[in-house]
Protein backbone atom coordinates (compact mmCIF):
# COMPACT_ATOMS: atom_id res chain seq x y z
CA UNK A 1 0.00 0.00 0.00
CA UNK A 2 2.32 3.22 -1.28
CA UNK A 3 -0.43 5.51 -0.53
CA UNK A 4 -0.59 4.64 3.39
CA UNK A 5 1.63 7.30 4.07
CA UNK A 6 0.95 9.96 1.03
CA UNK A 7 3.58 12.21 2.43
CA UNK A 8 6.67 9.94 1.67
CA UNK A 9 4.53 8.75 -1.02
CA UNK A 10 4.26 11.98 -2.69
CA UNK A 11 8.22 12.82 -1.34
CA UNK A 12 9.59 10.11 -3.63
CA UNK A 13 7.75 10.86 -6.71
CA UNK A 14 9.16 14.33 -6.33
CA UNK A 15 11.90 15.40 -8.04
CA UNK A 16 14.67 14.83 -5.73
CA UNK A 17 16.25 18.50 -6.14
CA UNK A 18 12.68 20.02 -5.22
CA UNK A 19 11.51 17.53 -2.66
CA UNK A 20 15.05 19.07 -0.98
CA UNK A 21 14.35 22.52 -1.26
CA UNK A 22 14.01 24.94 1.19
CA UNK A 23 10.92 28.06 0.13
CA UNK A 24 11.36 31.25 0.04
CA UNK A 25 10.26 32.68 3.13
CA UNK A 26 8.27 35.41 2.76
CA UNK A 27 7.78 38.69 5.43
CA UNK A 28 4.69 37.90 7.61
CA UNK A 29 0.95 39.47 6.35
CA UNK A 30 -0.85 39.71 9.57
CA UNK A 31 -4.23 39.19 9.11
CA UNK A 32 -6.04 41.15 12.00
CA UNK A 33 -5.70 45.09 11.76
CA UNK A 34 -3.90 47.00 14.56
CA UNK A 35 0.19 46.13 12.86
CA UNK A 36 2.23 48.40 11.98
CA UNK A 37 4.06 46.84 8.73
CA UNK A 38 7.44 48.08 8.35
CA UNK A 39 8.93 44.11 6.86
CA UNK A 40 8.15 44.15 3.66
CA UNK A 41 9.14 47.27 2.16
CA UNK A 42 5.69 48.34 1.20
CA UNK A 43 5.20 51.92 -0.49
CA UNK A 44 2.78 52.97 2.99
CA UNK A 45 0.83 55.55 0.92
CA UNK A 46 -2.18 54.15 -1.70
CA UNK A 47 -1.48 54.75 -5.20
CA UNK A 48 -2.65 57.13 -7.66
CA UNK A 49 -7.06 58.11 -7.92
CA UNK A 50 -6.89 57.20 -11.32
CA UNK A 51 -5.72 53.77 -10.57
CA UNK A 52 -9.05 53.26 -8.60
CA UNK A 53 -10.90 54.94 -11.57
CA UNK A 54 -9.41 52.39 -14.21
CA UNK A 55 -10.20 49.25 -11.61
CA UNK A 56 -13.88 50.23 -11.67
CA UNK A 57 -13.60 50.91 -15.79
CA UNK A 58 -12.26 47.49 -16.22
CA UNK A 59 -14.36 45.61 -14.35
CA UNK A 60 -17.88 47.13 -15.97
CA UNK A 61 -20.74 47.49 -13.62
CA UNK A 62 -21.65 43.76 -14.03
CA UNK A 63 -17.81 42.50 -14.19
CA UNK A 64 -18.28 40.52 -17.44
CA UNK A 65 -14.85 41.25 -18.83
CA UNK A 66 -13.85 39.48 -16.34
CA UNK A 67 -14.57 36.31 -18.10
CA UNK A 68 -12.29 37.24 -20.87
CA UNK A 69 -8.59 36.65 -21.34
CA UNK A 70 -6.43 39.11 -20.82
CA UNK A 71 -4.12 40.20 -23.70
CA UNK A 72 -1.70 37.87 -23.73
CA UNK A 73 1.38 40.13 -24.21
CA UNK A 74 0.01 42.94 -22.53
CA UNK A 75 0.70 45.20 -25.70
CA UNK A 76 -0.24 48.51 -24.57
CA UNK A 77 1.81 48.13 -21.16
CA UNK A 78 4.87 47.75 -23.07
CA UNK A 79 3.89 50.62 -25.24
CA UNK A 80 3.75 52.54 -22.32
CA UNK A 81 6.94 51.00 -20.43
CA UNK A 82 9.08 51.57 -23.49
CA UNK A 83 8.22 55.33 -23.59
CA UNK A 84 9.00 56.12 -20.40
CA UNK A 85 12.08 54.56 -20.80
CA UNK A 86 13.12 55.36 -24.36
CA UNK A 87 12.89 52.42 -25.70
CA UNK A 88 10.42 50.15 -28.46
CA UNK A 89 7.70 47.84 -27.23
CA UNK A 90 10.17 44.82 -28.27
CA UNK A 91 13.14 45.97 -25.76
CA UNK A 92 10.14 45.22 -22.88
CA UNK A 93 8.47 42.45 -21.12
CA UNK A 94 5.62 42.12 -18.61
CA UNK A 95 5.46 40.10 -15.71
CA UNK A 96 3.65 39.37 -12.47
CA UNK A 97 5.77 40.93 -10.35
CA UNK A 98 9.20 41.44 -10.67
CA UNK A 99 9.79 37.52 -8.89
CA UNK A 100 7.72 36.32 -12.07
CA UNK A 101 10.30 37.91 -14.05
CA UNK A 102 13.33 36.47 -12.24
CA UNK A 103 11.96 33.02 -12.31
CA UNK A 104 11.86 33.56 -15.89
CA UNK A 105 14.73 34.49 -16.40
CA UNK A 106 16.51 31.86 -14.24
CA UNK A 107 14.42 29.35 -16.24
CA UNK A 108 16.23 30.40 -19.33
CA UNK A 109 19.30 30.59 -18.52
CA UNK A 110 20.31 28.34 -15.24
CA UNK A 111 20.59 24.44 -15.47
CA UNK A 112 22.75 22.13 -13.56
CA UNK A 113 25.65 22.84 -16.69
CA UNK A 114 24.88 26.63 -16.49
CA UNK A 115 25.69 28.73 -13.44
CA UNK A 116 23.64 31.44 -12.20
CA UNK A 117 25.29 33.83 -9.93
CA UNK A 118 24.65 36.71 -7.20
CA UNK A 119 25.88 38.18 -4.15
CA UNK A 120 25.77 37.96 -0.56
CA UNK A 121 23.95 39.29 1.26
CA UNK A 122 21.37 40.01 -1.40
CA UNK A 123 17.76 38.89 -2.11
CA UNK A 124 16.99 35.62 -0.38
CA UNK A 125 14.73 34.18 -3.55
CA UNK A 126 17.85 34.00 -5.78
CA UNK A 127 19.31 30.98 -4.26
CA UNK A 128 15.80 29.45 -4.02
CA UNK A 129 15.38 30.02 -8.11
CA UNK A 130 18.75 28.39 -8.95
CA UNK A 131 17.16 25.27 -6.76
CA UNK A 132 14.36 25.43 -8.44
CA UNK A 133 16.13 24.69 -11.99
CA UNK A 134 18.63 22.16 -9.76
CA UNK A 135 21.25 24.58 -11.30
CA UNK A 136 24.70 25.33 -9.69
CA UNK A 137 25.06 28.75 -7.75
CA UNK A 138 28.08 30.96 -7.76
CA UNK A 139 27.70 33.34 -4.86
CA UNK A 140 30.18 36.65 -4.08
CA UNK A 141 30.12 37.85 -0.39
CA UNK A 142 30.16 40.95 0.14
CA UNK A 143 31.98 42.45 3.17
CA UNK A 144 30.83 45.41 5.86
CA UNK A 145 31.84 47.87 3.37
CA UNK A 146 29.08 46.78 0.79
CA UNK A 147 31.59 48.08 -2.29
CA UNK A 148 30.38 46.30 -5.43
CA UNK A 149 33.06 43.59 -6.40
CA UNK A 150 33.26 44.91 -9.68
CA UNK A 151 36.07 42.62 -10.91
CA UNK A 152 34.73 39.09 -9.30
CA UNK A 153 31.24 39.94 -10.85
CA UNK A 154 32.88 40.71 -14.44
CA UNK A 155 35.11 37.42 -14.19
CA UNK A 156 32.17 34.98 -12.99
CA UNK A 157 31.74 32.12 -15.32
CA UNK A 158 27.84 32.16 -14.77
CA UNK A 159 25.52 32.72 -17.66
CA UNK A 160 23.61 34.92 -15.94
CA UNK A 161 24.14 36.80 -12.82
CA UNK A 162 21.65 38.47 -10.50
CA UNK A 163 22.47 42.21 -9.21
CA UNK A 164 20.41 44.12 -6.72
CA UNK A 165 20.72 47.77 -7.14
CA UNK A 166 20.35 49.39 -4.17
CA UNK A 167 20.98 46.22 -2.19
CA UNK A 168 18.55 44.50 -0.31
CA UNK A 169 18.64 44.07 2.54
CA UNK A 170 21.17 46.97 3.22
CA UNK A 171 19.80 49.40 0.97
CA UNK A 172 23.76 50.40 -0.73
CA UNK A 173 23.64 51.90 -4.29
CA UNK A 174 25.87 50.87 -6.60
CA UNK A 175 27.16 53.57 -9.12
CA UNK A 176 26.21 53.29 -12.60
CA UNK A 177 29.30 54.16 -13.86
CA UNK A 178 30.65 50.85 -11.93
CA UNK A 179 27.54 48.43 -13.51
CA UNK A 180 28.98 49.33 -16.63
CA UNK A 181 32.42 48.68 -15.91
CA UNK A 182 30.90 45.06 -15.42
CA UNK A 183 29.12 44.86 -18.44
CA UNK A 184 32.06 45.84 -20.50
CA UNK A 185 33.83 42.27 -19.43
CA UNK A 186 31.27 39.97 -18.42
CA UNK A 187 30.39 37.17 -20.88
CA UNK A 188 27.33 36.60 -19.91
CA UNK A 189 23.95 38.52 -18.90
CA UNK A 190 23.69 40.79 -16.05
CA UNK A 191 20.35 40.96 -14.35
CA UNK A 192 20.05 44.46 -12.33
CA UNK A 193 17.33 44.19 -10.14
CA UNK A 194 16.40 47.55 -9.86
CA UNK A 195 13.05 47.11 -7.77
CA UNK A 196 14.17 50.16 -5.53
CA UNK A 197 15.54 52.47 -8.52
CA UNK A 198 13.01 55.65 -7.77
CA UNK A 199 14.50 55.79 -4.69
CA UNK A 200 17.42 56.17 -5.56
CA UNK A 201 20.14 58.73 -6.93
CA UNK A 202 20.72 56.72 -10.50
CA UNK A 203 20.05 53.34 -12.19
CA UNK A 204 21.25 51.67 -15.38
CA UNK A 205 17.84 51.53 -17.57
CA UNK A 206 19.58 53.89 -19.93
CA UNK A 207 22.95 51.07 -20.64
CA UNK A 208 19.76 49.03 -22.05
CA UNK A 209 20.20 50.08 -25.71
CA UNK A 210 23.67 49.96 -26.19
CA UNK A 211 24.31 47.16 -23.66
CA UNK A 212 23.00 43.68 -25.44
CA UNK A 213 24.05 41.78 -22.06
CA UNK A 214 21.95 43.84 -19.25
CA UNK A 215 18.59 42.93 -18.36
CA UNK A 216 17.05 45.27 -15.79
CA UNK A 217 14.09 44.18 -14.33
CA UNK A 218 11.85 46.43 -12.13
CA UNK A 219 8.26 46.20 -10.34
CA UNK A 220 5.41 49.13 -9.43
CA UNK A 221 4.89 47.58 -5.97
CA UNK A 222 6.91 50.61 -4.20
CA UNK A 223 7.18 53.27 -6.08
CA UNK A 224 3.52 53.32 -7.94
CA UNK A 225 2.34 51.50 -4.40
CA UNK A 226 0.92 47.98 -6.07
CA UNK A 227 1.95 45.60 -4.21
CA UNK A 228 -1.23 43.88 -4.36
CA UNK A 229 -1.67 43.98 -7.74
CA UNK A 230 1.47 41.80 -8.64
CA UNK A 231 3.04 44.12 -11.60
CA UNK A 232 6.46 44.58 -12.99
CA UNK A 233 9.13 44.46 -16.27
CA UNK A 234 11.64 43.93 -17.78
CA UNK A 235 14.14 45.54 -20.26
CA UNK A 236 16.43 44.25 -22.00
CA UNK A 237 17.43 43.14 -25.64
CA UNK A 238 14.79 41.98 -27.70
CA UNK A 239 16.51 38.71 -28.27
CA UNK A 240 16.38 38.39 -24.00
CA UNK A 241 12.63 39.44 -24.86
CA UNK A 242 12.16 36.66 -27.18
CA UNK A 243 13.21 34.31 -24.71
CA UNK A 244 11.34 35.08 -22.12
CA UNK A 245 7.88 35.18 -23.83
CA UNK A 246 8.82 31.48 -24.90
CA UNK A 247 8.78 30.37 -21.22
CA UNK A 248 5.96 32.76 -19.52
CA UNK A 249 2.28 31.80 -18.44
CA UNK A 250 0.31 32.05 -21.77
CA UNK A 251 -1.81 35.02 -19.51
CA UNK A 252 0.82 36.09 -17.12
CA UNK A 253 -0.66 39.32 -16.60
CA UNK A 254 -4.34 40.14 -15.23
CA UNK A 255 -6.11 42.28 -16.83
CA UNK A 256 -7.07 44.27 -13.82
CA UNK A 257 -3.01 44.44 -13.59
CA UNK A 258 -3.05 45.85 -16.91
CA UNK A 259 -5.43 48.29 -16.41
CA UNK A 260 -3.64 49.26 -12.78
CA UNK A 261 -0.34 49.91 -14.34
CA UNK A 262 -1.34 52.09 -17.89
CA UNK A 263 -3.06 54.27 -15.19
CA UNK A 264 -0.29 54.47 -12.66
CA UNK A 265 2.52 54.72 -15.02
CA UNK A 266 0.19 58.10 -16.38
CA UNK A 267 0.37 59.74 -13.80
CA UNK A 268 3.68 60.73 -12.70
CA UNK A 269 2.80 64.06 -11.47
CA UNK A 270 0.72 62.01 -8.70
CA UNK A 271 4.04 59.41 -7.96
CA UNK A 272 7.11 61.97 -7.64
CA UNK A 273 5.95 63.88 -4.57
CA UNK A 274 5.14 60.86 -3.13
CA UNK A 275 8.55 59.16 -3.44
CA UNK A 276 9.78 62.13 -2.52
CA UNK A 277 7.78 62.39 0.75
CA UNK A 278 9.40 58.38 1.53
CA UNK A 279 13.24 60.08 0.62
CA UNK A 280 12.45 62.43 3.27
CA UNK A 281 11.13 60.88 5.49
CA UNK A 282 14.02 58.07 5.15
CA UNK A 283 16.69 60.05 5.38
CA UNK A 284 15.25 61.98 8.76
CA UNK A 285 15.19 58.49 10.55
CA UNK A 286 18.29 57.52 9.64
CA UNK A 287 19.89 60.72 10.78
CA UNK A 288 17.79 60.35 14.43
CA UNK A 289 19.45 56.94 14.30
CA UNK A 290 22.95 57.41 13.34
CA UNK A 291 23.40 60.65 15.11
CA UNK A 292 21.24 60.76 18.56
CA UNK A 293 21.46 56.95 19.07
CA UNK A 294 24.58 56.03 17.25
CA UNK A 295 23.30 52.91 15.61
CA UNK A 296 25.40 52.51 12.75
CA UNK A 297 22.87 52.16 9.94
CA UNK A 298 23.86 52.05 6.09
CA UNK A 299 22.54 55.23 3.81
CA UNK A 300 19.87 54.17 2.01
CA UNK A 301 18.81 54.48 -1.89
CA UNK A 302 15.27 52.67 -0.81
CA UNK A 303 12.70 52.56 0.84
CA UNK A 304 13.63 50.34 3.75
CA UNK A 305 16.52 51.24 6.41
CA UNK A 306 19.24 48.39 7.56
CA UNK A 307 20.36 49.15 10.91
CA UNK A 308 22.72 47.96 13.69
CA UNK A 309 20.64 48.27 17.09
CA UNK A 310 22.98 48.86 20.12
CA UNK A 311 21.69 48.95 23.80
CA UNK A 312 23.04 51.33 25.94
CA UNK A 313 25.63 49.96 27.33
CA UNK A 314 27.13 49.60 23.53
CA UNK A 315 26.18 45.75 23.06
CA UNK A 316 25.49 44.98 19.46
CA UNK A 317 25.33 41.55 17.69
CA UNK A 318 22.71 38.90 16.64
CA UNK A 319 21.12 38.53 19.90
CA UNK A 320 20.67 42.42 20.24
CA UNK A 321 18.99 42.67 16.90
CA UNK A 322 16.37 39.55 17.61
CA UNK A 323 15.68 40.85 20.84
CA UNK A 324 14.43 43.92 19.12
CA UNK A 325 12.63 42.36 16.48
CA UNK A 326 10.86 40.11 19.13
CA UNK A 327 10.59 43.33 21.25
CA UNK A 328 8.56 45.59 18.51
CA UNK A 329 6.65 42.43 17.48
CA UNK A 330 5.05 41.80 20.94
CA UNK A 331 3.76 45.32 20.31
CA UNK A 332 2.41 44.70 16.85
CA UNK A 333 5.38 46.88 15.08
CA UNK A 334 7.01 44.22 12.48
CA UNK A 335 10.33 44.55 11.51
CA UNK A 336 12.68 42.01 9.43
CA UNK A 337 15.19 39.85 10.93
CA UNK A 338 17.70 38.18 8.49
CA UNK A 339 20.04 35.44 10.95
CA UNK A 340 21.03 33.67 8.58
CA UNK A 341 24.44 35.25 7.25
CA UNK A 342 27.13 36.94 8.96
CA UNK A 343 27.25 40.73 7.48
CA UNK A 344 23.21 40.60 8.10
CA UNK A 345 22.65 38.69 11.82
CA UNK A 346 22.75 41.58 13.91
CA UNK A 347 21.03 44.02 12.11
CA UNK A 348 17.50 44.75 11.42
CA UNK A 349 15.52 45.62 8.13
CA UNK A 350 13.02 48.44 8.84
CA UNK A 351 10.74 49.73 6.23
CA UNK A 352 9.66 53.53 6.01
CA UNK A 353 6.45 53.48 6.49
CA UNK A 354 4.37 56.85 6.96
CA UNK A 355 5.79 59.69 9.48
CA UNK A 356 3.33 58.74 12.09
CA UNK A 357 4.23 54.64 11.49
CA UNK A 358 7.60 56.01 12.11
CA UNK A 359 7.20 58.02 15.22
CA UNK A 360 5.27 55.19 17.16
CA UNK A 361 8.13 53.31 16.09
CA UNK A 362 10.86 55.55 17.39
CA UNK A 363 9.16 55.61 20.90
CA UNK A 364 9.14 52.26 20.90
CA UNK A 365 12.80 51.96 20.26
CA UNK A 366 13.60 54.61 22.99
CA UNK A 367 11.06 52.14 25.68
CA UNK A 368 13.47 49.29 24.41
CA UNK A 369 16.64 51.42 25.11
CA UNK A 370 15.68 52.34 28.38
CA UNK A 371 15.68 48.34 29.13
CA UNK A 372 18.02 46.64 26.99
Amino acid sequence: MPWRDPKSAIQKLALPHVAALEAYTPGLQPAEPGWIKLNTNENPYPPSPRVVDALRRAVGGDGASLRLYPDPRSQALRAAVGRLHGLTPDHVFIGNGADDILNLLTRCFCAPAGAAGFTLPSYSLYPVLVGIQDGRAIALDFDRSMRLPVDPIARSPAKVFFLTSPNAPTGVGFPAAEIEAILRRFRGLLVVDETYAAFARENVAKFVARRPNLCVVRTLSKSHCLAGMRLGYALAHPAAIGLLDRVKDSYNVSRLAQAAGLAALGDPAYYAPLVRRVKATRDRVWRTWTKRLGWFTYPSQSNFLFTEPRTRTGRTGPGVARGLCDFLRARKILVRYFGSHALTSSFLRISVGTDQEMLVLQENLEAWLRHA
